[in-house]
């Protein structure tokens, strides 16, 4: 993981439920690779054809309410979202992202900040997303030292591989 992340921005509205960013019509599908393929579907159709690899994510309030499966977290790491940056998130969610190593940033105001296709520019220990497009900056929630241990592994998974390893566990 780097600390500093640029990329376009992709803009969604609030409540943005889990079965928007992944349709459980496709619970069956278990390889990343296919289950990217369904990221956004049901919020927005077109992602899928205009969504460029590293783009990022913004959203309202409560990005990723609805169920606890990872389905969605997945779908948006491997369809190659770099960031998720929200005014709030459903908790689990938020969760999941960590745990799977996706970067994402609570950012109050950040509707009223960013455009659809603005180029970012972020940086996740100081909690700052600069608009590139648009010359603005907006301040946002760093992320704890302790996701960032997470997000730096890989996620949560090689996290705790890796200490098991050295012995810390």
């Amino acid at each position: 993981m780097v600390d500093l992340i640029v990329g376009r921005a992709y803009k969604f509205g609030d409540n943005v439920d889990t079965d928007q960013i992944y349709p459980g019509r496709y619970l069956e599908l278990t390889e990343p690779e296919e289950i990217a393929e369904h990221a956004m579907e049901d919020a927005d159709p077109t992602f899928k054809d205009r969504f460029e690899r590293g783009g990022i994510i913004v959203a309202g309030r409560n990005f990723g309410c609805g169920s606890s499966r990872e389905h969605a977290a997945i779908a948006l790491k491997a369809a190659g979202v770099s960031l998720i940056i929200a005014e709030s998130f459903a908790r689990i969610f938020y969760r999941n992202c960590i745990n799977i190593g996706l970067p994402l940033l609570i950012c109050p105001g950040i509707k009223g900040c960013v455009d659809e296709g603005d180029e970012l520019e972020v940086d996740l220990r100081k909690g700052i997303v600069k608009d590139l497009t648009k010359g603005k900056e907006c301040k946002c929630q760093p992320l704890s030292d302790y996701a960032l241990k997470i997000l730096e592994a890989g996620g949560i998974k090689p996290l705790i591989r890796d200490k098991v390893l050295r012995g810390e566990i």
